[in-house]
């Protein structure tokens, strides 16, 4: 059967569609053209978010159900009106590597990301400049990561206890879910340093783990894992990346990485509580806005500890 394919304009820009009848979420129903239709009145919230950072793909060609991939480099057969950043890190062998990653900042390469099946969007802690120079972090993130039978329940209880004691050290704190089976904390700081906020998280993991070393931990070993929470400082380091706010994942039904409140999170009994679908974000967001709107707004410098 021949692939079906449009061609659409979005915003001045043609793209071409693909297959937008395709199950993505098998479990759910939730096609192609569902995704499509979710990030395009998701974007208005969303884009601010994924706006000047190098985005990391993880590609769902085959929907949830099927073998995805992370994808950095831009193909060749993108359209040439995507923007992109080069950028050198550190290969998985050792030696340099130099990528061009897709900045999503507009609706059409957000349009363009989605028809590439990139369910999931990951970002950085660093923003890129006008002409795709890195920039030192602007965000400092705790991605706490429940080892079973542990679930977001504990998450709540531990980000609440994080979220005291940065507060103390006078950083303004966000909260969302990963869509999964965790959440993140987001402190929006300023640095000269790109070693500054995973100092400083990893000092503040470890002591929350010498607090309440019954239900936290600050190493990423496993056997230590069960029943705890696992406070993941390490997403800080420049070379990681953490899954951006409004994102889709790539789970049995279509949940998304959600701004909460902190009265939902200190609220939250059992992990339905704070899962949510595509379609009920949308909701979400049309009663409360960008629950992480003016995050840019709270900057604070990096605290000793």
């Amino acid at each position: 059967m021949p692939e079906e394919r449009i061609t659409v304009e979005v915003e001045g820009r043609r793209l071409g569609l693909s297959n937008l009848d395709k199950v993505l979420y098998p479990a759910h129903g939730f096609t192609k053209r569902e995704v499509l239709d979710y990030y395009r009145r998701i974007a208005p919230v969303m884009l601010p978010h994924l706006r000047d950072r190098a985005a990391t793909f993880r590609r769902f060609p085959d929907g949830v159900d099927g073998e995805p991939f992370y994808e950095k480099n831009v193909s060749r057969h993108a359209p040439d009106w995507v923007r992109t950043a080069r950028l050198t890190n550190r290969g998985r062998r050792g030696g340099d590597e130099t990528l061009d990653y897709p900045v999503v900042g507009d609706l059409p390469t957000l349009m363009w990301a989605a028809n590439l099946a990139a369910l999931e969007l990951h970002i950085p802690q660093w923003m890129v400049g006008p002409r795709g120079a890195r920039k030192s972090p602007d965000l400092l993130v705790f991605d706490l990561d429940p080892g079973p039978p542990a679930d977001v329940v504990d998450c709540c209880r531990v980000a609440e206890t994080l979220s005291d004691l940065l507060i103390g050290d006078g950083l303004t704190v966000y909260a969302k879910t990963s869509g999964n089976k965790g959440m993140q904390l987001y402190c929006p700081v300023r640095t000269r340093s790109d070693e500054r906020t995973s100092e400083y998280a990893k000092a503040v993991a470890e002591e929350l783990a010498r607090r309440s070393p019954e239900t936290v931990v600050a190493r990423m070993t496993k056997a230590i894992r069960p029943g705890r929470v696992f406070i993941d400082w390490s997403q800080n380091n420049t070379a990681k990346t953490t899954i951006a706010p409004y994102s889709l994942r790539g789970r049995a039904i279509p949940t998304v990485s959600t701004p909460v409140t902190w009265e939902e999170v200190e609220a939250c009994r059992k992990a339905e509580d704070l899962l949510f679908t595509a379609e009920q974000v949308l909701e979400r967001v049309e009663e409360m806005g960008d629950l992480f709107g003016d995050i840019a707004e709270h900057r604070a410098a990096v605290p000793q500890r």
